[in-house]
């Protein structure tokens, strides 16, 4: 099978791999780019949490303030979990069909 994404690259003798070198499939172009994603996500899940927070503390008794950042925690919260759920969804799928080593 040939590398589509081989990243070697030699100047004066030496050669810099890059991070997708060994990757051979689309599948497993896919489970590296997750492995990037989870961390971002929660770190984007941080953000949001500290946005709405901060939103909600500086609210001063405002109904519609309130609700806005509490609609901020809400979303950032639901949004983390649909992405879980979408993972692990995906990986049982691959398990049941035998498209994978294992659920996780």
């Amino acid at each position: 099978m040939k590398p589509y994404l081989a990243q070697d690259l030699t100047i004066n003798g030496q050669t810099v791999t890059g991070p997708l070198v060994g990757i051979m499939t689309v599948g497993q172009l896919v489970n590296r780019i997750i492995t990037f994603l989870f961390p971002l996500a929660s770190l984007i899940l941080l953000v949001v949490l500290l946005w709405g927070g901060y939103d909600y503390m500086t609210s001063q008794g405002s109904p519609d303030k309130i609700k806005a950042a509490q609609a901020k925690i809400t979303s950032g919260i639901i949004g983390f979990i649909l992405l879980t759920v979408s993972y692990l969804a995906v990986k049982v799928i691959a398990f049941v069909f035998g498209l994978g080593s294992g659920i996780l």
